[in-house]
C-alpha cells in the first residue's frame, strides 16, 4: 500500500500495474482540498489538487486499485469541501475513500497554530476550538482508536458527512 501526496506515484506505473495483476498493490492519494491556494499555503510541496487527481486517473485507467484519503481533515477550515473532494475522486476513478481529522501532537500543534496566525488569523480559534471538540479537550489523542476519527457531536458530524458523501460518489 502506497500513501502519497504526489502525483509522481505515476512515474513507477509499470511497477504498480504489474503488482495489481498480482493483486499486491493499492495506492492512496491524499487530497485535502480542491482549492489550489489553501493547498498551496497548507502543503506547498506537494502535488496540486489538480495532479494528485490526475493520477488517481492515471493509476486507475492503468487498472492499479486507488483510492483517496481526505486528510487532514481540518474543522473550520477544510471539512465542507468532503463531499466535493469525494465527488472529484470518484470521477478521477478512485473506488474507495478514508478520512483522518487534523492531528496535533508534539511539535506539531505550535507550528500549526503560527501558521493559522500568518493565514487564517480570523478563523485561527473557531478551527482550534474545532480541534478541541474532536480531541477531547486537546489538540491531540494519542489513543489509536479515537485518534483516527476523533470524539464527540463534531467528529460525528464529520463521519456522517463523509459517509454520505462516500455513498452519493459510489465509493467504498
Amino acid at each position: 500500500v502506497i500513501i502519497t501526496k504526489n502525483e509522481l506515484v505515476v512515474r513507477d506505473i509499470d511497477l504498480l500495474t504489474e503488482l495489481a495483476r498480482h493483486k499486491a498493490a493499492l495506492v492512496f492519494v491524499s487530497v485535502t482540498s480542491l482549492r489550489n491556494d489553501l493547498a498551496r499555503q497548507l502543503e506547498p510541496r506537494a502535488s496540486r489538487p489538480g495532479r494528485r487527481l490526475a493520477a488517481i486517473e492515471s493509476l486507475a485507467r492503468a487498472g492499479v486499485p486507488v483510492g483517496a484519503l481526505v486528510a487532514p481533515v481540518i474543522p473550520g477550515l477544510t471539512d465542507h469541501e468532503m463531499p466535493a473532494i469525494l465527488s472529484a475522486v470518484a470521477k478521477a476513478g478512485a473506488a474507495a475513500a478514508s478520512y483522518v481529522p487534523l492531528r496535533l501532537p508534539y511539535g506539531v500543534a505550535p507550528l500549526f497554530e503560527e501558521w493559522l496566525t500568518l493565514h487564517r488569523p480570523l478563523q485561527k480559534e473557531k478551527i482550534l476550538n474545532r480541534v478541541r471538540d474532536i480531541r477531547g479537550g486537546r489538540l491531540n489523542d494519542p489513543n489509536f482508536r479515537t485518534r483516527m476519527e476523533g470524539t464527540g457531536a463534531y467528529a460525528r458530524h464529520i463521519s456522517e458527512l463523509f459517509e454520505m458523501s462516500c455513498r452519493k460518489a459510489g465509493l467504498n
